[in-house]
């Protein structure tokens, strides 16, 4: 039942990753992006997946983790694309 609850957790602070993604690509603006906040983000769920795997509790939990990991990750490359981007105008 916790891994449900840690599960819906993910799924809801995650879904907004996508639409980020999707607006830095299309709008090629780093307007509104925090490199800080993104890292903190990045560290966070690089310290569940850590704890995921160091209690041994590998499960379906543990793939949205790194579902997240991936897009956020994603936001933040594109951030750095922008940023060369917006430098080049």
């Amino acid at each position: 039942m916790v891994q449900i609850f840690e599960c819906i957790m993910l799924l809801c602070f995650g879904i907004s990753w996508p639409v980020s993604v999707y607006k830095s690509y299309t709008s090629r603006s780093t307007q509104g992006k925090s490199l800080v906040f993104m890292s903190a983000i990045l560290i966070g769920y690089i310290a569940g997946i850590t704890g995921k795997v160091i209690s041994g509790n590998i499960n379906y939990v543990l793939a949205v983790y790194i579902f997240n990991f991936v897009v956020v990750s994603v936001d933040f490359c594109l951030f750095f694309i922008n940023r060369k981007h917006e430098s080049a105008l």
